[in-house]
């Protein structure tokens, strides 16, 4: 192999696991932002509840 042909296939690895990281990373805050709406509402529930 030449060496032209092991870079590109080291930038394609290296943009591979770029973009799973991103992807990891943007359903983490999806699943965060969710539990927060979640949580917010029991609150509010809870609240209603107490004032009843």
């Amino acid at each position: 192999m030449t060496a032209k042909t092991i870079a590109t296939i080291g930038i394609v690895l290296f943009s591979i696991t770029t973009l799973t990281s991103c992807g990891n990373t943007i359903r983490g805050m999806g699943a965060d932002a969710a539990n927060t709406v979640d949580a917010t509402q029991d609150a509010g529930r809870k609240v209603d509840r107490a004032a009843n």
